[in-house]
C-alpha cells in the first residue's frame, strides 16, 4: 500500500470510528423496509443489549395499570383493550435515554421536541393490546403537538411465543407466510416478532397528514414469556408544554382535561407528565397545587 493509500484509509477508518461514537449514529443498512401501506420500517439492532438493560430496570419498580384514551371524550381510561402495565420516563431523564432519543430523532428526521416522553410497557402471560389507531379520534388531545405522525417501538426482550404486533390491514398481510412458530393472532395480518433490541417505526399520517386508517395495529397476547417494550409517540409539531402555555408562565394547565385527571389522582401515578421535574415542566401543574398564578 503506498503512502497515499495508507493517508486515505486511515482518514477513512478515523470518520468511521467518529460515526460509532455519535450517538446519534444510523445505520440504513439494518432497516428494513417491511410496508407501503401502511408505512413501517424496522431497524435490527436499535438499541443495545445494555440500552435495553437499562430501561427495564429504569421501569421495574414503577408500573401501573395501562390506560387508554375515549374516542369522544379524550379521557384516560383502564379499559380490557389494553391489559399491560406501563410507565412514562421523563425526557432526557439520563444519558441513556437522551443518547436514543437523539439516535430516533435521526432516523425519523421528526424533532426530539415532537416527540412524548418514551412509555415502557410490561405484557405478562395472556396480556395485549387489541388493535387501535395512534392517532386521535377527539380533538381535545391534538391541542398538544396536533396528531401523533409516527410511533417507534422498541423491543427490550425477546419473547417465547406471542406478543407479535400486528397490523391486520396491511397490505402485506396475504403475502407474509408462518409457521406454527406465529401465534394465531398474528396470522390475522402482517406481524412483526419482538426481538430485544429491534425497533419498529410506522407512520399513522400520510405524507399529507391526512390519517391512514392501515395502521391499525395491536400487540398480540404473550403465551410464552414475557414482553418488555419501550414506545416514543412523536407528534406533527411540539409537544413541550412551555410553548403551549404560551404566556411564558409556568402555572398553567396544557390540556383542557388536566383538571378530570388531577381529580383521579394522575398527579401521582403519572407525576412525570401532570408535574414534571427540576428538569422539565409537567403538563398539569396547575391542576397538581404545585405552582401559583
Amino acid at each position: 500500500m503506498n503512502r497515499s493509500c495508507a493517508v486515505l484509509f486511515a482518514f477513512a477508518a478515523i470518520r468511521v470510528l467518529s460515526a460509532v461514537a455519535d450517538h446519534s449514529f444510523v445505520d440504513p443498512s439494518r432497516v428494513i423496509q417491511l410496508s407501503w401501506r401502511p408505512r413501517a420500517f424496522l431497524y435490527k439492532g436499535f438499541l443495545s443489549y445494555e440500552e435495553c438493560e437499562h430501561l427495564v430496570a429504569l421501569a421495574k419498580d414503577k408500573l401501573e395499570k395501562s390506560m387508554v384514551a375515549d374516542n369522544e371524550s379524550g379521557e384516560s381510561m383502564m379499559s380490557e383493550v389494553r391489559t399491560s402495565s406501563g410507565m412514562f420516563l421523563e425526557k432526557r431523564q439520563d444519558e441513556t435515554i437522551a443518547r436514543i432519543e437523539q439516535r430516533i430523532s435521526t432516523w425519523t428526521f421528526l424533532p426530539e421536541e415532537n416527540g412524548e416522553a418514551m412509555q415502557v410497557l410490561h405484557y405478562e402471560h395472556g396480556e395485549k393490546y387489541e388493535p387501535h389507531f395512534d392517532y386521535f379520534h377527539d380533538k381535545i388531545n391534538q391541542q398538544l403537538g396536533g396528531h401523533r405522525v409516527a410511533t417507534v417501538l422498541m423491543y427490550l426482550s425477546d419473547v417465547r411465543k406471542g406478543g407479535e404486533t400486528v397490523f391486520p390491514d396491511s397490505e402485506g398481510k396475504l403475502s407474509q407466510l408462518k409457521d406454527d412458530s406465529w401465534s394465531d393472532c398474528a396470522k390475522n395480518g402482517y406481524a412483526v416478532k419482538p426481538q430485544k433490541g429491534d425497533a419498529l417505526l410506522f407512520f399513522s399520517l400520510h405524507p399529507n397528514a391526512t390519517t391512514d386508517p392501515k395502521s391499525l395495529h395491536g400487540g398480540c397476547p404473550v403465551i410464552e414469556g414475557e414482553k418488555w417494550s419501550a414506545t416514543k409517540w412523536i407528534h406533527v409539531a411540539s409537544f413541550e408544554s412551555q410553548e403551549v402555555n404560551g404566556s411564558g408562565t409556568a402555572c398553567e394547565d396544557a390540556n383542557v382535561l388536566c383538571p378530570k385527571w388531577a381529580a383521579v389522582g394522575e398527579c401521582t401515578k403519572n407525576h412525570l407528565y401532570m408535574v414534571g421535574s427540576k428538569d422539565s415542566l409537567g403538563f398539569c401543574r396547575k391542576s397538581c397545587n404545585v405552582c401559583t398564578l
